[in-house]
Order: structure tokens, then C-alpha cells, then sequence
């Protein structure tokens, strides 16, 4: 029967190696925890930046269009305005050679009659 019992000196060696394993298992869950919290707040900063992004990809959209929109209200402006330049100065040049013309008639008749 001395074979199945275990020497107070063994016992305490057990103990303080299981108290030492218990130790270090305590550590390395609070080393993991660590992480896992690190991890968590990484997480937590990705998925804002991918929400920051997503809004920052709409507004860029919105802004495209509103561009293109504009171009197009810049361009119907510019041709209005070159159109109307080109009418006046149309006139003007009619209006001159009208002047020229009957100048010129003017004188010949003048000049014949």
C-alpha cells in the first residue's frame, strides 16, 4: 500500500508546479486578452474607415455629376454669349456695309445725275 500514496515532499513539488503552470497560463491569457482587445479596437477603426470611404466615394460621385451638370450649364452659356456676339457683330458689319453702299451710291449719283 506505500506504493499508492504520494510523499508530502512530492505533493508540495506538484503543487508549486502546478501553481507555476497556473501562473503562467494566467499571463499568457492576459498577454491574449491583450491582444484580442488590440484586435477589437482595430477592427472597430477599419470598419470606420470603410464607412469614412463609402461616404467620401458618394460625395465624390455627387460632386462628378454636379461637375458635369455644370460643364454643361458653362457650355450653353459660352455658346449663348458667342452667339449673341456673333449677331451683334453681324449687324455691325451689315449695318457698315449698308453705310459703305449707299456711299458709294450716293456718290455716284452725285457724280451722274
Amino acid at each position: 500500500m506505500d506504493g499508492d500514496y504520494v510523499s508530502r515532499h512530492e505533493h508540495e513539488e506538484f503543487r508549486r508546479s502546478m501553481e507555476s503552470e497556473n501562473k503562467r497560463l494566467e499571463e499568457e491569457n492576459d498577454r491574449q486578452n491583450h491582444r484580442l482587445n488590440a484586435l477589437e479596437e482595430t477592427i472597430k477603426q477599419v470598419a470606420a474607415i470603410s464607412t469614412s470611404v463609402e461616404k467620401l466615394a458618394l460625395n465624390m460621385e455627387n460632386m462628378l455629376k454636379e461637375q458635369v451638370s455644370q460643364g454643361q450649364r458653362l457650355a450653353t452659356l459660352e455658346n449663348r454669349d458667342g452667339e449673341m456676339w456673333r449677331k451683334a457683330v453681324g449687324y455691325v458689319m451689315t449695318t457698315i456695309i449698308s453705310i459703305v453702299v449707299g456711299y458709294i451710291f450716293a456718290q455716284l449719283k452725285m457724280k451722274g445725275g
